[in-house]
């Protein structure tokens, strides 16, 4: 279930727009299958083909900062995932994941990589897409996040056709991105079929994670699940 304070305070200058807070099943990436907090920020500029969170785009309600870190504790989860929309769109998503790391949970950030990850807490695990010609925005790429990159990191592609896969292979390779941090080649839920993906990643024997989205076969990806 969905939980949304009160509107905050106008006059506060420590408050996020939030589209929802929830617990669930970490979907996707390195903790996949763990129980999360998913503290979802409202509002992104870009407008990904395969986007499933575009209820996310608008409106939401203001939540100051320590509202936020109560209603996460309530929940009771170790593990804290920020996402969005882009959350790195709002600048003091910033301090919120410091909070949260400083709060002993296990956090991680879900970002488009069209935002600088520089100023980002070096305790969040940053999941950084890289984003393929097929999103239609491929141009937003920010290509300096690659040298911010760390083993605690982890890296995206959504691929939504065979010449998005040999251009995210061409990318891996080019960057050495696999040498650098997590690699997640994840198919596109709609263009084609996760067989597919997985063959081909075999048949490359690409040092890659292929991953499915865990709460899209659980709840047929229905939002605050």
């Amino acid at each position: 279930m969905n939980t949304l304070a009160p509107e905050a305070s106008a006059a506060s200058a420590d408050r996020l727009k939030l589209t929802e807070i929830f617990l669930s099943l970490q979907g996707e990436a390195r903790s996949i299958g763990w129980p999360t907090v998913f503290v979802r920020l409202t509002g992104c500029p870009l407008r990904c083909t395969y986007c499933d969170t575009a209820y996310a785009f608008h409106g939401g309600q203001w939540w100051e900062i320590d509202s936020i870190l109560a209603e996460v504790a309530r929940h009771g989860a170790r593990h804290v995932c920020v996402t969005g929309g882009e959350p790195l769109a709002q600048k003091r998503c910033i301090g919120l994941l410091k909070r949260l790391c400083d709060a002993g949970y296990d956090v991680s950030l879900e970002t488009s990589g069209a935002i600088d990850i520089a100023d980002v807490d070096t305790r969040v695990s940053r999941i950084v897409d890289i984003k393929t010609p097929g999103s239609g925005e491929l141009h937003r790429n920010h290509w300096a996040n690659i040298a911010q990159l760390t083993p605690h990191d982890q890296v995206k592609f959504v691929i939504c056709s065979r010449e998005d896969y040999d251009w995210a292979k061409s990318v891996l390779a080019e960057h050495a991105l696999a040498s650098r941090c997590d690699v997640l080649f994840s198919p596109s839920f709609t263009q084609i079929s996760p067989r597919e993906l997985a063959d081909w990643i075999v048949a490359d024997r690409l040092p890659v994670r292929f991953q499915l989205q865990l709460h899209k076969i659980l709840w047929d990806d229905e939002p605050g699940r």
